[in-house]
């Protein structure tokens, strides 16, 4: 049996003692992964389905080939081969569908008084002008040319900065948040003094300040199936700037149907992936990750926290791949998936193949237009109430039975690191992936409350107890967030 490396992704480390890459033996693909899985119990329902099969929102590469277009799991290994296995991966806001609908009905630009450039502009872009492959004609080009953003936060903010810099001429910019000052340690399009505002106000304010040549359409609300065609449409680009599953299918679906190619990007902790889904020319996002995962598998930014300078960086490279696209020069991220570990400081490339069984993009697609997202994605629709069989407590129902004289044992289930940050007093830290090999810490409690950030890794924590024969369990609503919000606002707050 050959020897092989197996690169474990950040979002699976908890499950594999936080190992980056661990050595496993077999002759195929399939039996490596088994042995990993075997050798790291945790790891098994994150990648593999109960009927075996290796689940469709994991891909696996034996090097940088996807080994669905091999002999998949039967797929021959030799010795010092490198099997990665590559989940999706989304980033943003925790437990909720962060999508985008049409605010103002879309700007026209104003008609270009004459296709001469002025002197001013001849200045600004002479840098561009000196480059064979840009020149005049480019640069007239560029400045004809519309792109529509998804996104206006971490990978959206310096994405647009840069686009408005090099002169694209209209600039769609969808979103709906404010800006928050958890965002300026990565949001570089905002400052201190936009506290509070529209993150669209804000950001029209400085990419015409940075470049007044370029049209900024703020497009605020959510991206439905009812108008991302629409939205859509006028665009020659988009930029996926999205940070959750939902939006990231339903900004492919509308690219694959209306012919527009779609620059992807996404973030987790220090780990970064680009790539361009372009139908015409290769595979969509689909033909990658057919399904999503689970909702809650993979934590958002917010609950695992991302480097500062990582949707930087993947911003940037999404903003050269779409100067490209819009130029047709270079060799865009067709048919590539770029991975960026910023721990390590390496780039790795894996090759990407058309799925022919591909439901959109394939000669056999059986989807036909825009389908219902959350539902796809399993999560709650926009503005919908949650409904939950799970015994919950609010906070102020905590303060009281913490003021009494028996009172529960509180079970934080976050990270040792949020931990430092704030906790409850008296509360008894468990990771959650530790909360399966812990449990004899939490028998003698006769009554438990537990709780996260804001309640989505919690639920899941309760769910397991119950399972697990725990009757006097509950749920704090809203986590620690709710808590500092409603009863003690002297907490920080993250």
């Amino acid at each position: 049996m050959a020897r092989t490396t197996v690169k474990i992704p950040t979002p699976l480390r908890p499950f594999a003692d936080g190992k980056a890459e661990v050595a496993s033996s077999g002759s195929t693909v399939g039996a490596v992964v088994r042995g990993v899985a075997e050798t790291y119990p945790r790891l098994e329902k994150h990648l593999y389905s109960t009927d075996g099969t290796l689940r469709n929102f994991v891909t696996v590469y034996l090097n940088d080939e996807d080994v669905r277009y091999l002999q998949r799991d039967a797929t021959p290994v030799k010795e010092g081969d490198v099997v990665s296995i590559v989940p999706a991966i989304a980033g943003g806001a925790p437990s909720e569908t962060r999508s985008i609908t049409t605010g103002p009905p879309l700007a026209v630009l104003p008609a270009a008084p004459s296709d001469a450039m002025s002197r001013d502009e001849l200045r600004r872009y002479s840098r561009h002008l000196l480059l064979p492959e840009v020149g005049v004609a480019g640069q007239k080009t560029l400045r004809r040319s519309k792109v529509l953003l998804v996104g206006a936060g971490g990978l959206g903010a310096p994405t647009a900065l840069y686009l408005a810099a090099a002169g694209v001429g209209e600039i769609g910019l969808v979103d709906f948040d404010e800006v928050d000052l958890s965002n300026l340690q990565r949001q570089v399009l905002y400052t201190t003094a936009d506290l509070g505002r529209p993150k669209l106000e804000a950001a029209r304010e400085r990419l015409e300040a940075l470049n007044p040549e370029v049209h900024v359409v703020p497009l605020g609300g959510r991206l439905t199936s009812e108008n991302a065609l629409d939205v859509l449409r006028p665009y020659d680009v988009v930029v996926d700037g999205t940070d959750n599953f939902p939006t990231r299918y339903l900004v492919n679906d509308a690219c694959v149907l209306l012919g527009k190619p779609n620059v992807y990007g996404s973030i987790y902790r220090f780990e970064g992936q680009a790539s361009v889904f372009d139908a015409k020319r290769g595979p969509c996002y689909r033909c990658l990750y057919p399904e999503p995962p689970p909702p809650d598998l993979v934590p958002s930014c917010a609950e695992a926290g991302v480097l500062g300078v990582l949707p930087g960086l993947v911003g940037m490279i999404q903003a050269t791949e779409t100067i490209k696209l819009l130029l047709g020069t270079g060799d865009p991220l067709i048919g590539r998936l770029l991975l960026y570990d910023a721990l390590a400081m390496r780039f790795r490339e894996l090759k990407l193949q058309k799925n022919p069984e591909c439901v959109l993009c394939s000669p056999k697609a059986t989807q036909k237009g825009l389908i219902d997202y959350p539902a796809f994605c399993g999560v709650a629709p926009p503005g919908s109430t949650t409904t939950t069989s799970l015994p919950e407590i609010t906070p102020e129902e905590l303060r009281d039975e913490l003021a009494g004289a028996d009172p529960p044992l509180l079970v934080d289930v976050r990270e040792p690191n949020e931990w430092e940050i704030v906790h409850l007093p008296n509360a008894h830290l468990i990771p959650r992936a530790q909360l399966p090999d812990r449990l004899n810490e939490l028998t003698a409690a006769r009554r438990l409350v537990v709780y996260c950030r804001t309640g989505g890794r919690s639920s899941q924590a309760t769910q397991l107890l119950l399972d697990l024969g725990f009757s006097n369990v509950r749920n704090l609503t809203g986590g620690i967030s709710a808590w500092a919000q409603r009863v003690d606002p002297s907490l920080p707050t993250y």
